[in-house]
């Protein structure tokens, strides 16, 4: 009798830990959305869980699955090259959200190795693949990194990364030459001192820099670009004479997605989404359009709604039960997010809203996934919640 009576106290001894947990959720935000759930789909805390909410950046979660869903961890993204008789150099842009300067200096070196070193008579630019008119829901045309504008071919996420003294501009990182646009811009809008600033007034200037940054780089891979550089289309029939691969899997450009939490990345991440299945040029109805339709496959056509895919957007709404199916459907790929806290997890930060979802590891119930979503501007909040929940549980 008395081993069944301890046997019987240790079955029940978890439950107290959860109210108290409850309790101090209920305590610390009652009104908001907040759910626990661990391993075997027992739901722990569950408070406002059918209640949509604004999710900010955690909507990265959803394209950061929705992505692995379509394009599959393996994906590369592509940036065409194509040379015609009189040595004019095609550069048509597949949405590669990471051609960055340390992209280019490889991809300038592979080129001028395929094509030769003698000179360039000139640069056209395709970004045909996006078209000009697209625009993301919550991205103002402020200057501001965070609202950089999508493109087709863009480098180093749309911005430019530099400092000013009056009216001289020098590139801030040793891997970026400074270009003559890129100065005239930063001129323009860029602070005093160190800064970076998008390119989100203009695409045209948007893919000049691109053929700018890129012809520098082929200058310091020994080759030489001598003339016009031009936005057109490249023309039909011609092939190309290199197609380069991203370096980067799709699984690690969502690492760098999740932990740094770019907008202009998750977006041309989104756009692929329907370019891949639809064929360009991309748009977001192409993307929604796979989105819902994998959405309404696992059940969530209510439970998630979706403008973009980076959570700008103050008309994304979810609920924490289904950011929670998505967190269950994401577990296999759960090592990609890196949190700021050195957990397993992604925050998503605007003015009135501090969510906080992932993984945790629990002392009673192992690891567990969790959804908190708080209205207000304190941002310490989320993570007292997540203390709670992992020493409380």
């Amino acid at each position: 009798m008395r081993a069944r009576l301890v046997a019987l106290a240790l079955l029940l001894a978890p439950a107290p830990a959860v109210a108290d947990v409850r309790a101090t959720v209920a305590a610390l935000a009652p009104s908001a959305p907040v759910l626990v759930v661990d391993a075997k789909g027992d739901e722990l805390v569950a408070q406002n869980a059918d209640s949509p909410f604004v999710p900010a950046s955690i909507a990265k979660i959803v394209t950061a699955w929705l992505a692995l869903e379509t394009l599959g961890p393996d994906y590369r993204f592509e940036t065409r090259f194509y040379l015609d008789s009189n040595r004019v150099l095609y550069v048509k842009g597949g949405g590669d959200p990471f051609l960055i300067s340390e992209e280019l200096a490889p991809l300038a070196s592979d080129l001028v190795a395929r094509i030769g070193k003698a000179p360039i008579a000139g640069m056209v630019l395709d970004g045909g693949y996006y078209p000009p008119d697209l625009r993301i829901p919550g991205v103002e045309d402020d200057g501001e990194a965070y609202d950089a504008l999508n493109s087709a071919l863009a480098v180093n996420f749309n911005t430019i990364y530099a400092a000013r003294s009056g009216d001289s501009v020098r590139s801030a990182e040793s891997q970026t030459p400074i270009t003559p646009l890129a100065i005239a811009e930063f001129r323009t809008r860029g602070p005093n001192g160190r800064g970076r600033i998008s390119l989100s007034r203009d695409p045209a200037a948007s893919l000049r820099y691109a053929g700018e940054l890129i012809a520098a780089f082929v200058t310091r891979a020994g080759g030489e670009v001598k003339g016009e550089i031009a936005v057109g289309t490249v023309p039909a029939g011609l092939q190309p004479v290199y197609v380069h691969r991203q370096s980067r899997p799709l699984s690690e450009i969502l690492v760098d997605l999740l932990r740094h939490s770019n907008n202009y990345v998750a977006n041309q991440v989104f756009l692929e989404i329907g370019g891949s299945r639809f064929g360009g040029p991309v748009s977001l109805e192409k993307s929604l359009a796979v989105a819902n339709e994998t959405l309404a496959a696992h059940g969530l056509s209510g439970a998630i709604h979706l403008e973009e895919g980076s959570g700008i957007s103050r008309d994304d709404r979810m609920t924490a039960r289904g950011l929670m199916k998505v967190l269950d459907l994401f577990a296999p790929y759960a090592a990609l997010m890196h949190g700021h806290d050195g957990g397993t997890n992604k925050t998503g930060t605007m003015d009135g809203v501090r969510t906080l979802a992932g993984y945790a590891d629990t002392a009673r119930h192992g690891r567990v996934r969790f959804v908190i979503a708080l209205s207000g501007d304190e941002g310490a909040e989320r993570f007292r919640l997540l203390r709670a929940i992992e020493s409380g549980l």
